[in-house]
């Protein structure tokens, strides 16, 4: 059963605090195991990726394999049934026209002391994606990771996507494809992060990866920062609901499961300012349970990590929100607009009844790689932004120098950085000669 909390109990603030604290992770003691990855495809590069995958994947490559070629991505993607491929095609749209909207303009202005200043956007060269294999193999996720760095104009995409013992998923390939992506490595886990940082005699070096995967793929991500970019380290999918009583109950219910049947780790929570409606709630969720295709994992993650927190007002619940900064946040509420003016923290917000979660999952258009585990405190979702750079310009007439340039001596010496001072200085006196 999930945990009952109501704020005007002596004990909520205790309860509460428990909740937000819970480890929904197992702290897997990968790193030692995934320095050693990493080391070793440095060290042998194509050879060390391929016995990896022996031995991990059980699949026999050779450099020419370790990508899937044009012919067998095409044969894959002619598989995949027509209202599958229109369903993906309509995800990519709506996927590429918002993110479109997220590109930065240069900028360019001379100041008051006549400097001219400002700044010029980039994308990085080459990017790195990664596409979790088996269960957890999405190709809503590799259109929300390619296309961003196609509309910000990375000139160099590929893919790493696992196929254990062969088995390819036909609807990744398709959304590579249509995401514009033709280069797709068949292999996975902390190697092919690897792989993709340092580079091989085969897959040549990116500089951003971004994706999802498991503890080794996580801390691989990890140990390769600093020599590549990456977006973020995420965790188990999570969803709060706030919902007052005019609403169907089984909708909501489907919504908590919705993140539930992510993972045993994820996490389900509903604020409600009507107890009565959160153990309907609750109800309609066990009654779903009863035939829902995962609900093993689904009702693992409701029965361990799930909640429903009865609030006295809105007000109250925007308070509690803001604490728990979820990476799914509904306001299923009869003014959510005004609500929404009350968040400060959350990945990704969902306006009104009609406005279930899995539309963000798939078709709404903005990206569902989200700050997990309360950091949509202090980060965002996935965007156009993570693949380029900001490169900032300026230049000094002989005025502009002669007006700010004493500031900047000074500092220099207040800092005793001689050198700085004296670059300054040389051309002041040069202004003082003319």
């Amino acid at each position: 059963m999930p945990v009952f909390l109501e704020t005007t109990a002596p004990d909520f603030e205790a309860q509460f605090s428990a909740l937000l604290a819970a480890k929904r992770e197992e702290a897997v003691d990968v790193d030692d195991t995934v320095a050693a990855i990493i080391a070793d495809v440095r060290a042998r590069g194509d050879a060390a990726v391929i016995e990896l995958t022996t031995r991990f994947d059980r699949l026999d490559l050779t450099p020419a394999t370790l990508a899937f070629t044009r012919d067998e991505i095409e044969a894959h993607c002619a598989t995949v049934p027509e209202e599958e491929r229109i369903a993906l095609e309509c995800a990519a749209e709506r996927i590429r026209a918002y993110h479109a909207r997220q590109r930065p303009e240069d900028a360019r202005w001379t100041d008051a002391a006549g400097a001219e200043l400002g700044w010029r956007w980039g994308p990085v060269a080459a990017a790195g994606l990664y596409v979790p294999g088996g269960l957890a193999s999405y190709p809503s996720s590799v259109l929300m990771n390619a296309i961003p760095a196609q509309v910000a104009r990375v000139e160099r995409l590929v893919i790493c996507a696992p196929t254990p013992e062969g088995q390819v998923n036909p609807l990744v390939l398709l959304a590579a494809k249509i995401a514009g992506v033709h280069t797709v490595y068949r292999i996975g886990g902390a190697q092919a992060v690897a792989a993709m940082a340092y580079g091989t005699e085969t897959i040549a070096p990116v500089d951003k990866i971004t994706g999802p995967g498991n503890a080794y793929v996580a801390a691989a991500k990890r140990r390769v920062f600093g020599r590549v970019g990456i977006d973020m380290i995420a965790g188990p999918s999570e969803i709060l609901v706030i919902a007052d009583a005019e609403n169907d109950p089984d909708w909501i219910a489907l919504d908590l499961l919705s993140q539930a049947e992510h993972d045993e780790s994820a996490q389900s929570i509903l604020i409600t300012t009507d107890a009565d409606f959160g153990r309907a709630v609750a109800a309609a969720v066990d009654t779903r349970l009863a035939t829902l295709q995962r609900r093993a994992i689904a009702g693992a993650s409701w029965r361990d990590f799930g909640a429903v927190i009865v609030v006295q007002d809105m007000v109250e619940a925007a308070r509690l929100s803001d604490r728990i900064a979820p990476e799914h946040l509904e306001l299923c509420v009869a003014d959510p607009e005004a609500l929404f003016a009350q968040i400060k923290h959350a990945g990704a917000v969902f306006l009104g009844h009609w406005t279930p979660e899995a539309i963000g999952d798939y078709v709404g258009g903005p990206n569902h790689v989200l700050p997990t585990a309360r950091s949509a405190r202090f980060s965002s979702g996935l965007s156009v932004l993570d693949f380029m750079k900001r490169t900032t310009v300026a230049r000094m007439t002989p005025e502009a120098l002669a007006r700010i340039g004493p500031a900047a001596e000074t500092l220099a010496v207040s800092e005793s950085l001689e050198a700085h001072g004296l670059s300054v200085r040389a051309r002041l006196d040069r202004l003082n000669t003319f």
